[in-house]
């Protein structure tokens, strides 16, 4: 096959079937689609979409995404954190489950879809690092938080408010019912859980529960189960125009869907590619969820992602190939056409209960704690977004936002703050910071500096103050070293400061000397003439070339070198 067409669609590469082969990728699509129903039904419900929608993200979506992605064993549908942010951010603009909220579920996964696979083809698939570790764990958490207390409502079948409850304690808010169906189905689903991860138990307990439900009539006493789900596949349907005032509202929410949902998909692309010994194409796995997600749109459903839960069930029950996924979207496809009654009598706390065990290994303290450990400064950040996260919900996205720019903040003062310390040559034979390790200096009259950084507008101003005030110490300083191998790259403004330092030395009378300056760096330098040979500049191609000749100047302040490079 062509390596270009099959660039475009990566299922042309998967492996020819055999009869063997499939029956492995039959087995694990079956384990996989068994999570995808009740999952689904359970998310479209976070989500405040009508249930069927769940299942229906699990059919067109996930089967485009499969076809198109490079990472084809991922298993994309509807996930608690994409459906929480859907849910959230719709809140106060539509009534949940109605058209109008549907209708702006649609577009907002169209939107993403646009924005995603407009990323993929432009190959900017590296915005995703702007989403640093810490952010990510504060947003996760504070999510999965967010996610529980959505829950818990369902779970403990409340008939009324907590501003209700809260007034006026009573039993009577709630329906013991819902609440043993809704505990029983955790406790059974952690069991499952410990004994087999594989094993779909959450299929089992769902057809468990609505049998019991059915048996003792749970849905004529009042209580609240799934009831009528429309039968048949899901077809186009344009979600009609929106407002241009609706159309600004779902801006900030599109931004933090796509990028949240992408970086759903990249812990699950990167664990299938090590596993596989492969190299992700983050670009297109882009590509993949966006047209995954602008099909979702148009045939009736909400933004999917991937799933990390299903992925690693996926890879656990032996998936070799995208075939699995096909065998799980085609067992969806059956329960849609003939199986949708059966869901009729499922109590809807045991849908809570399966979103609640989802996403309650998402809550990591010890996560956070890990941080501050590494970094203080990081594990604030990931504090400060988890807490922004929980006190702008229901726009949460807010808190997001907070933690890249808190992070991108902590980055920009860390390159106008780069480390620049005094070096002195250790027994080694390497130079390290002399007061750290409590060297002599190289020579009487030799300053010696090394910073690690790039010389460039950020760091610029940084060097040339350090080089100031150490000057201004060591006012016997005949010979400035500076140990440039570190500076792997040079800008406008590095080359101006290099300039504005050599002419101030000049005026000193302090010889220049410089060892390991990188060719790039170098060339960038000669080009703007502030390498002209003197004999106030000297350079060194390597550290040992440079202490070979400055340990032994003699200490004369009329001593020079020759100008331009010393060679071995």
């Amino acid at each position: 096959m062509p390596r270009s067409l099959a660039s475009i669609f990566p299922f042309l590469d998967w492996p020819r079937p055999t009869a063997q082969l499939l029956r492995g990728e039959l087995w694990a699509g079956i384990t996989v689609g068994l999570m995808l129903l009740p999952q689904g039904v359970a998310y479209a419900a976070l989500a405040g979409m009508p249930l069927i929608t769940g299942i229906y993200a699990s059919i067109i979506p996930a089967l485009v995404a499969v076809l198109f992605s490079g990472s084809p064993r991922l298993g994309v549908g509807p996930t608690a954190l994409s459906a929480l942010l859907i849910g959230a951010s719709l809140s106060g603009m539509a009534e949940p489950g109605s058209v109008q909220w549907v209708q702006l579920a649609a577009w907002m996964a169209i939107l993403a879809g646009l924005l995603q696979w407009v990323l993929g083809l432009v190959r900017a698939g590296w915005l995703l690092n702007l989403v640093t570790s810490p952010v990510l764990t504060g947003f996760t958490q504070a999510a999965a938080l967010l996610i529980l207390a959505s829950q818990l409502p369902t779970l403990l079948g409340m008939r009324s408010s907590w501003e209700a409850v809260w007034h006026t304690p009573s039993l009577q808010h709630f329906d013991w019912h819902s609440i043993a169906y809704g505990v029983a189905s955790i406790a059974l689903l952690v069991l499952a859980k410990r004994w087999r991860p594989a094993f779909p138990s959450a299929v089992v307990i769902i057809g468990l529960t609505g049998l019991i439900s059915w048996a003792t009539g749970f849905a004529d006493q009042g209580g609240q189960v799934v009831g009528h789900l429309p039968s048949g596949l899901p077809h186009f349907q344009w979600p009609g125009w929106l407002e241009l005032d609706a159309l600004s509202a779902l801006i900030m929410p599109v931004l933090v869907i796509a990028l949240v949902s992408f970086l759903e998909t990249a812990s699950s692309a990167q664990v299938e590619h090590q596993q596989a010994g492969t190299r992700w194409n983050e670009n297109q796995d882009l590509i993949a969820q966006g047209v995954s997600k602008i099909s979702a749109g148009l045939f009736g459903s909400f933004a999917t992602s991937a799933s990390f839960s299903r992925s690693a069930v996926n890879l656990l029950a032996g998936a070799k190939t995208g075939y699995a996924n096909l065998f799980a979207i085609a067992l969806v496809i059956v329960v849609v056409l003939w199986f949708i009654p059966a869901l009729y009598h499922v109590p809807q706390s045991a849908l809570a209960a399966i979103v609640i065990t989802a996403v309650v290994n998402l809550i990591k303290p010890r996560a956070i704690l890990y941080l501050f450990k590494l970094s203080r400064i990081e594990g604030s950040i990931a504090v400060a977004t988890l807490l922004l996260t929980l006190l702008t919900a229901p726009r949460m996205y807010w808190g997001v936002l907070a933690g890249i720019v808190l992070s991108l903040g902590y980055f920009l003062y860390q390159r106008l703050h780069p480390r620049i310390i005094e070096v002195a040559p250790h027994p080694d034979g390497s130079l390290r910071d002399r007061h750290l390790w409590q060297l002599p200096p190289i020579a009487p009259g030799v300053l010696a500096l090394r910073m690690d950084a790039a010389l460039d507008f950020a760091s610029a101003s940084a060097l040339e103050h350090r080089i100031s005030e150490a000057l201004a110490t060591h006012s016997d300083t005949r010979v400035l070293y500076l140990a440039a191998q570190p500076v792997n790259r040079i800008d406008v403004t590095g080359v101006e400061m290099f300039v504005r330092l050599r002419l101030s030395l000049q005026k000193r009378g302090i010889s220049l000397h410089i060892g390991g300056m990188k060719l790039p760096v170098e060339r960038i330098l000669s080009r703007a003439g502030a390498l002209v040979p003197s004999t106030d500049l000297v350079l060194y191609r390597t550290d040992a070339q440079a202490l070979s000749t400055l340990q032994h100047i003699p200490p004369s302040p009329n001593t020079s070198v020759s100008p331009g490079y010393v060679r071995d």
